[in-house]
């Protein structure tokens, strides 16, 4: 099947590289068009992994458009609303309608509990949970001007439907994530627009990179017993972005037509113990 997404627009946060990258390339190769965003720069401190760059972000491009669709990207921090708003208006104006948003922009920050700081809890939550609303405030009144509804995916995380251990703030941001994809898809419904969130358990991209690996042993060190509350049914401990990228097209598409308010797992089975 193809062209699943045919005439369609899809506005993508944190597309520079990773989840982001795969849902942009993913659905411009079903015939969507691209409004994609990254911060493509440097991250808060607490994150211990490498940041975006803009040549990652150039390098979306130049894949979306190895498609033969188009995309319309900037270098914009998800918690700038107002920056937020002018790149979807412009990439509106450019491509001419918005019909999907996927809010995939998001930090973690392994911390054991009584390690973090105020400045720390915060710019997580700033990042994933104000990050998250302020992309779908964007987008959503666009693709109620358009009056053929629409799909809005939040990209929360195996942690919005468990937890993940020795990360209360990404945790709390990303319970914070599954209940706006609720709230939203009751109010926008009448819109015709849905709304799901998605929860992937490990995926293979850059968050692993850097000190990731480092931080989290030494968080694990600290209380063992709690090492395996994560492990999958499945024989695959850790997933592809292409993976969540065709759940999260499938959200896109008429195929889910009457899917709203769900919360999908895409976590070999991790959370449902």
């Amino acid at each position: 099947m193809s062209g699943r997404l045919d005439g369609k627009v899809a506005f993508i946060t944190g597309a520079a590289r990773g989840q982001g990258r795969a849902h942009a390339v993913r659905m411009a190769r079903e015939g969507a068009d691209i409004i994609a965003v990254d911060i493509a720069g440097k991250l808060p401190a607490c994150v211990p992994y490498e940041s975006a760059r803009p040549e990652q972000l150039e390098e979306t491009i130049s894949l979306v458009q190895q498609t033969g669709r188009r995309i319309c990207a900037s270098v914009v921090d998800t918690r700038d609303l107002d920056g937020l708003r002018e790149a979807v208006d412009d990439g509106v104006k450019e491509l001419g309608r918005l019909d999907i948003i996927v809010a995939n922009a998001g930090i973690a920050a392994p911390r054991v509990w009584d390690q973090i700081s105020v400045g720390e809890f915060r710019e997580v939550l700033d990042i994933n949970t104000t990050g998250t609303w302020n992309t779908v405030m964007a987008g959503a009144p666009h693709i109620i001007a358009g009056g053929r509804g629409g799909s809005i995916i939040l990209i929360s995380s195996a942690a919005g439907l468990k937890l993940q251990p020795f990360m209360v703030h990404y945790t709390a941001s990303k319970h914070a994530v599954t209940g706006l994809g609720k709230a939203f898809a009751a109010e926008l419904g009448r819109y015709s627009i849905r709304v799901n969130s998605v929860h992937p358990g490990p995926v293979n991209t850059d968050m692993g990179s850097g000190d990731m690996g480092k931080v989290i042993a030494e968080t694990l060190e600290s209380n063992p017993q709690l090492t395996h509350m994560m492990t999958p049914f499945l024989p695959v401990w850790m997933a592809e972005p292409e993976d969540v990228a065709d759940t999260v097209l499938w959200l896109a598409s008429d195929e889910s037509r009457l899917v709203t308010a769900m919360q999908i797992a895409i976590d070999q089975g991790s959370t449902s113990y």
